[in-house]
Order: structure tokens, then sequence, then C-alpha cells
């Protein structure tokens, strides 16, 4: 299937992404700003703070990474907005995850904002980022990776990979819980919570019906696919509850989507299709793989997958998150019967 070009929101705002520069602080419509806030060593390069205007102040979707380099990006840019920090009322957070989470518990600190997250991601917070519980995640993890074939060499470094950037996250328990299909109650603004889960377990997107858009999070972007994996925090099958998202929202009628990363768009429900199309294609990918090979672990599984890159060349961290991607696929299909599992460390997949 050929891949579907949507067409950007703002062409200035699509070239400082292709051309691997940051984009301007933008006004996108009445009421509306949006904020690119820088990420450290990563190839997202920044996350898009939306700034939604109230009569008392601001609420913002999403935060940053807790850096002073994001902060001060943050605080400059609602300076162009005309706000300071201390007008912001609350921090609508779609997934915790370090680039959406990580400056909110800062911005609570200064400004008394609450804290909105869903309650299936706010279960995850404490064992993710507090000190006194990361050990017993990052084994679970070590177990989860032993099971997927991951050499013993390996194993350590990629159990631990994610322990670099927990310092970019100000560890803050949520003010509010947020449920599918919530009205956030934000004066001027009728924005309703859609629980989309899949990227984490309690991602959410946030539609307003009478300015037809959609602020997506990471659940929909314009051009790259979000990582649907399986780990020791995610459901037993991620990959299929992220599908079933994806299908809720293409019902939406919207005119444009604000995602958290690279530029907003306007066709959301042809970008839905091709992110579906992709999936397939990997599904199909994966199964002949497994039928090649005949019993063969996940990790193995992954080495012979297509990537943007060279596997020898994919840095540590992305090659947990390709591994445990590999996983949430070859789950999908074991619920699909297309594949069978043999328990064991570590387990072996067959052809059904």
């Amino acid at each position: 299937m050929a891949k579907f070009a949507v067409t950007p929101a703002n062409v200035a705002q699509r070239e400082a992404w292709t051309g691997g520069t940051i984009p301007d602080v933008e006004r996108v419509r009445p009421g509306l700003w949006s904020i690119p806030v820088p990420i450290p060593i990563n190839p997202l390069r920044y996350v898009l703070v939306y700034v939604l205007e109230l009569p008392d102040g601001v609420a913002i979707i999403d935060a940053g990474w807790n850096t002073d380099e994001a902060y001060d990006a943050l605080v400059a840019g609602l300076g162009v907005a005309g706000y300071a920090i201390t007008h912001v009322k609350g921090v609508l957070v779609t997934h915790i995850h370090p680039d959406h989470y990580g400056l909110a518990g800062r911005i609570r600190e200064m400004s008394g904002a609450w804290i909105a997250l869903h309650p299936a991601d706010a279960r995850l917070v404490r064992e993710r980022y507090d000190d006194d519980a990361i050990d017993s995640l990052v084994e679970r993890e070590r177990a989860l990776l032993r099971r997927c074939g991951v050499p013993p060499l390996t194993l350590d470094e990629l159990a631990g990979a994610s322990m670099m950037i927990r310092h970019m996250v100000s560890m803050a328990k949520p003010d509010l819980l947020v449920e599918d299909g919530d009205r956030l109650g934000l004066p001027g603004w009728d924005l309703r919570a859609i629980w989309t889960p899949g990227h984490s377990p309690g991602h959410l997107c946030f539609v307003s019906p009478s300015r037809r858009v959609l602020f997506s999070g990471d659940h929909v972007l314009a051009r790259i696919t979000p990582i649907v994996a399986v780990h020791p925090q995610s459901g037993p099958n991620p990959l299929a509850d992220y599908l079933d998202s994806l299908a809720a929202v293409r019902k939406l009628e919207v005119d444009e989507v604000l995602p958290a990363h690279e530029y907003r768009f306007l066709e959301l429900a042809e970008r839905v299709d091709t992110v579906m199309a992709h999936h397939d294609e990997r599904l199909a990918e994966i199964e002949r793989v497994v039928g090649e090979l005949d019993g063969v672990d996940c990790w193995t599984v992954a080495t012979r997958l297509t990537w943007s890159r060279p596997w020898e060349t994919i840095q540590p961290f992305m090659r947990r998150s390709a591994n445990n991607e590999t996983l949430a696929h070859l789950a999908w299909l074991e619920a699909k019967g297309r594949v069978r599992r043999v328990v064991g460390e570590p387990d072996l997949w067959y052809p059904a």
C-alpha cells in the first residue's frame, strides 16, 4: 500500500521538522498556542506543548522533559503568548512518558496548577519514577527480556537502558484522574477526553467538537508511528488496544490534528488508515519470519525485521524498544491464532 502523505496545517512547522530545526512558537488560532519544548539527545528533538487560553490564565496539554533547557523554552513560549508560568492553571498530560509528564511537577510547584492523568497511567507513576520502586521494575524487565532470548551479555544493558532518563522527570502524583469521555470543564473549551491505550496504558487524546480539532498526543503522528510494546507495565496485548483506539479516533469529525511531535496536519482518517496498514505489513513480516525459522525467540525475530536503519547501528535503548514492539506483534498474532508460543527461557514461537 502506498503511504498517504498528510497535508501540513503549517508548512513552516513541517519544514522545521524535516530540516532538523525547532519550529517557532505559534498562535494556532484564537485562544490556542503551540510551544515547541526541546528534548535532549533524542531524534524527536521537541514536544509540542499546547496552550489553551482561559479567562483567568491558561491550561496546557503536556509539559516536556524536566530539564532547565525545556523549562526555559516553555517559560519563553508562554511569554510570547503573553503569559507567565504562574498563569498555568492545569496540566493535561496525555501519558506518563518523560517528554510529556517530566516537567508537570515543576510547573505545579511554580504555579499551583493541577495535574491530570488517566488512572491507568497514574497507577504506574510510583513504580516507574520512585527511587524506592524502580529496582523491581528493572528486574521485571530483565525477566521479560530473558524470556525473549536476549543474549546474556546484552541483558543487563538493555534491562536498565531507561535509567539514564529518569532524572528528566519530576515525580508528581496527579491531582485529577481523567476517564474516557470526561468533559474537562475548562471555561471557553468543550474539551472531551478519549482514552486511547496502546502507546501507554493510559494514553489520552482530547477533542474539541466545536473547534473541530484533536489533540492526539503520541497516538497519531504525521509521519512516524508510536512505539507499541509489551513491557512490565503494559497489558498483555497492547497492539490490540492500540488498533482499537485508532479505530475509535478515526470516526471523529475534525479538521485538524494537533500531535505532540512533528507537525500539525489535516487528514485524520487517511493517516489512521496508513498506520493500520503499516501494522498489517509488520504482522505479515513477523508471521513470515516465524514460518521460516520454526521455533524462534522474539529477539531473533526482531533482528530479522526491516527497521529504519541496520540492526547493528541501533542504540541499546532502541533495540529494547524494537524487541518489545516485536513481542507486541507476536502477542497479537498469538491471540488471533496465527502463531503459537511454547513457554520457556526463552519462549519459542512457531507457526500455528
